[in-house]
């Protein structure tokens, strides 16, 4: 039984690497936004504008509670903001769960996330300086929450299957 979660900002490839990890080891693989949607039938930029951040905050904190408490085997790739909100990092201290924060620098994430933005509700209006001003405020913001995790694995430089491989030798 493995119980993985995986945290770290948007564009730090968590559901990238979620998959190869899941192919490589056979335990399958959810993207708590991906749940949410599915059991919404609404997706997270439309919930973020009918019900607001601060009721999708409690929308997914249930939600990850719910699937903590319920399944067994798995690979959990968190959205964002997720350890942040609920108090929700406390999740990643917890006996049986091998928490991995997949830590890329402020460059690459805005590398990674300049050509999406339009698909990222928080960072779809913002441009130029605002866009890198916005991800250095809320990694500075975040990184208490992130640094929760049992293990830390910079991303920066590495292909993703490298990524998978390192957090592998971790689980044995």
């Amino acid at each position: 039984m493995k119980k993985i979660v995986l945290v770290g900002y948007m564009g730090s490839g968590k559901s990238t690497i979620g998959k190869i990890l899941s192919e490589k080891t056979g335990i399958p693989f959810f993207d708590l936004d991906e749940i949410i949607e599915k059991n919404t039938q609404k997706t997270i930029s439309e919930l973020f504008l009918e019900i607001g951040e601060i009721k999708f905050r409690k929308l997914e904190h249930e939600t990850l509670n719910h699937f903590l408490a319920t399944q067994f085997s798995f690979i959990l790739s968190l959205g964002g903001g997720t350890p942040c909100y609920a108090n929700n990092h406390l999740q990643l201290l917890k006996e049986g769960i091998t928490s991995v924060y997949l830590k890329a620098s402020l460059q690459e994430l805005i590398r990674r996330l300049e050509p999406e933005k339009k698909h990222r509700p928080l960072i779809a209006s913002k441009d130029g300086e605002d866009f890198q001003e916005f991800i250095a405020k809320h990694l500075f913001e975040r990184s208490y929450f992130y640094n929760q995790a049992k293990y830390v694995i910079s991303v920066d430089a590495k292909m993703p299957a490298a990524i998978a491989d390192e957090i592998i030798s971790i689980l044995t």
